[in-house]
């Protein structure tokens, strides 16, 4: 799909990987609507790019679509759906305090599986409104977020592996499900990047965290997991699949 006067939102725009992509996906002439929680620096972030900002807390789920939908109505449709937007919590399975327990395991599915399958539906949704492009007839690009801890968990992120599988579980199915109507379904899984939750990390500790990565030995940046996004979108072969984001790194147990 040619990103040129496209319409895209990003959710969880407003920092790390989100608010690369969103900044890519302007350069390269697309309008883009931030969403991201309230309290995030998205309005400066939209601002600075020309966008939109639509607070939101993803799992607020009648509050997503109805931020979507105001996005949608600015913009004018929808073509390109990226969301990075997630998180997690170490805790094991069985503690010194006990069995973990649900609740954090809820949380942790709903901010990350749920909220990305709610987004994912309601995108598909607005953009089967679109006139077909040809020559394949494609309407919209969906890119979702998993992580290699989806297949190398570590200890302690019992909760986190299983939501971030169950989203790399969903593309082929959803793929599947939207490609009558000329639409493609991705995720992208990094490995370590350098983002607000590594931030405060020694460089001495960063680098013990990235030892067993093939090449580059570092931290990804976020410009490039919006490059792949990007390129997602850009070429319509890519479909139904979660794409590893990792410098040949495969966490280890701890």
């Amino acid at each position: 799909m040619e990103i040129k006067g496209k319409k895209a939102v990003v959710f969880g725009g407003a920092s790390g990987m989100g608010r690369a992509s969103a900044e890519l996906l302007a350069a390269r002439g697309a309008d883009v609507v931030v969403l991201d929680r309230p309290a995030s620096a998205g309005a400066e972030v939209a601002a600075a790019l020309g966008g939109r900002f639509e607070p939101v807390d993803v799992t607020d789920f009648e509050a997503t679509e109805s931020a979507l939908a105001a996005a949608v109505e600015a913009l004018g449709g929808l073509h390109v759906s990226i969301t990075t937007a997630g998180g997690g919590k170490a805790k094991r399975t069985l503690g010194r305090n006990g069995p973990h327990d649900l609740d954090t395991f809820r949380h942790i599915l709903d901010l990350n599986t749920v909220a990305t399958f709610n987004i994912s539906r309601l995108a598909a949704a607005h953009m089967t409104r679109n006139e077909p492009e040809d020559p394949d007839g494609e309407r919209g690009v969906i890119v979702n977020t998993s992580s290699i801890a989806a297949f190398e968990g570590q200890i302690g992120q019992v909760a986190y592996g299983a939501a971030k599988a169950a989203i790399a579980g969903m593309c082929l199915t959803m793929a599947r499900d939207l490609g009558p109507f000329g639409i493609r379904v991705l995720a992208i899984a990094p490995s370590l990047f350098d983002t607000g939750a590594v931030e405060k990390i020694p460089d001495e500790a960063r680098a013990a965290l990235v030892e067993d990565a093939a090449f580059p030995k570092r931290l990804g940046r976020p410009e490039e997991y919006a490059k792949l996004a990007l390129a997602i979108v850009d070429n319509p072969m890519l479909n139904g699949q979660c794409l590893r984001l990792d410098a040949g790194q495969r966490f280890g147990p701890k």
